[in-house]
């Protein structure tokens, strides 16, 4: 959880929590279970979020940029965001306290929005000015769109529920200028995204075997699909549903073709391991 390449990863752990809970309400309406893993989700953000800040502030031997910033790192404002649009969602089902909920949310989504921008700064720069290997292009880079993405479905949420609390409705037209403003820098990102994964995967003839890390780029083109449909709702910009009606056969497409990837890794791992003939060792062969 201190490490500047790996720790960012326990992020999903409260994303994860956060989009089961939201799973839960949207589909199978129910509350009450999502209301505690929206409790569990705060904790752990707080647990994960200042430990690992904290201690890739005070180490005294820190990496370099090329090795230490990556598009996980953007995970951090994923699961900012997450809290913020299951908070929305149990909102309705709270009768006393419910100004403080959206409250909570409402600073939740600007947080989320400041460390977007800011870890994105330092990846951007990291993409312009310092040397990129290929071999670096790992797929949570892809992150760099699937943040923007859920910052556009908090910010979308919350639009939907202005209604429930007079200062959501008094700062709604700065929340869908704003809202638009990180959709349109997800949009921005798709075309460069898939630019650089031909260049890593055909140009430079990078192996396209499995490897967990490809789960990043399923969830973001799910979430830019999703927020996009949200956004359209939001804004009642019926023409944006033509996006996510084309989206959504890319994310189902992108997702399939990693659980198969995942199921041979699985299958030749099990082969491997439990039915190859064990090789002989020195002594069976001198006996």
């Amino acid at each position: 959880m201190t490490s500047h390449t790996i720790g960012p990863g326990f992020f999903t752990l409260v994303a994860g929590t956060c989009v089961f809970g939201s799973q839960l309400i949207i589909v199978g309406h129910t509350y009450s279970i999502a209301f505690y893993l929206w409790a569990l989700a705060i904790l752990l953000w707080l647990i994960i979020m200042y430990t690992f800040f904290s201690a890739v502030t005070v180490r005294r031997d820190k990496p370099t940029m090329v090795e230490g910033i990556n598009g996980a790192w953007l995970i951090a404002a994923v699961a900012t965001h997450s809290i913020s649009i299951l908070g929305t969602l149990l909102s309705p089902q709270v009768h006393s306290g419910k100004e403080i909920i959206l409250f909570f949310t409402l600073c939740m989504y600007f947080l989320g929005c400041m460390l977007y921008l800011n870890i994105i700064t330092l990846i951007f720069y990291r993409f312009t000015f310092l040397r990129l290997d290929h071999s670096a292009l790992t797929p949570p880079y892809w992150i760099n769109m699937g943040a923007v993405a859920i910052t556009t479905l908090s910010g979308s949420t919350l639009i939907l529920h202005a209604k429930s609390w007079s200062l959501l409705t008094e700062i709604t037209p700065f929340l869908k200028g704003f809202t638009l403003f990180f959709w349109i820098t997800g949009t921005w990102w798709i075309p460069l995204l898939f630019i650089l994964m031909i260049w890593r995967h055909l140009y430079h003839r990078y192996p396209l075997t499995y490897d967990p890390q490809f789960w990043g780029k399923a969830f973001p083109l799910a979430m830019y699909t999703t927020s996009t449909y949200q956004l359209a709702t939001a804004l009642d910009l019926s023409f944006l549903t033509l996006i996510p009606r084309i989206m959504v056969y890319i994310a189902i497409a992108a997702w399939i073709t990693v659980f198969f990837g995942m199921l041979q890794h699985l299958y030749h791992n099990f082969h491997n391991h439990f039915l190859s003939p064990p090789k002989e060792n020195n002594y069976e062969k001198h006996l």
